[in-house]
């Protein structure tokens, strides 16, 4: 069975052949943006990848069939959705699929309860898990000094005792 996972969101236009810039949310670009690749936007329309470029830390894409800005520029916003098999896993070691977090329990270096992963945001300098605590959402940088324990079986991760992470500032 499969399931649908958005892999980015179409940005600004690129020169004038047609390409955007992506911001990407994924971990696996390379797969999921390769050519040929059947991506599909927010309002159910079709893209197909035509070529893929790194352009100054950005990736670039262009579609089949979209080879002016103008046209693309009506794409800025969208979001990007392939479908992926449910029982798929991330490549590397210690990898997670954002839909593989977004639920678990949080729990503080003593195993109490403090909250739920409700958004996983991928930022240019590192991973944040947004975690609700008491109706409040919190910022938990995603690396392994601060959540060393990630239970998918289990349904929770672990923080480490850090004063004040999940605390008003």
């Amino acid at each position: 069975m499969s399931i649908e996972v958005v892999v980015g969101r179409i940005g600004r236009a690129h020169g004038i052949r047609g390409d955007v810039a992506i911001h990407v949310t994924t971990d696996e670009p390379h797969r999921r943006f390769a050519k040929g690749v059947k991506l599909r936007c927010g309002d159910g329309t079709v893209l197909e990848v035509a070529a893929v470029r790194w352009h100054g830390g950005r990736l670039l894409l262009s579609f089949v069939g979209l080879s002016d800005r103008t046209v693309v520029e009506a794409l800025t916003g969208q979001q990007l959705f392939v479908d992926v098999d449910e029982e798929e896993q991330p490549s590397g070691k210690d990898e997670f699929f954002d839909r593989q977090l977004i639920g678990l329990a949080v729990q503080d270096a003593s195993g109490a309860v403090r909250g739920t992963i409700s958004e996983v945001a991928h930022l240019p300098a590192q991973d944040l898990l947004l975690v609700d605590v008491d109706g409040q959402r919190r910022m938990v940088p995603f690396v392994a000094q601060l959540v060393p324990v990630v239970d998918i079986a289990g349904g929770f991760v672990r923080l480490a005792d850090v004063q004040g992470l999940l605390e008003d500032i």
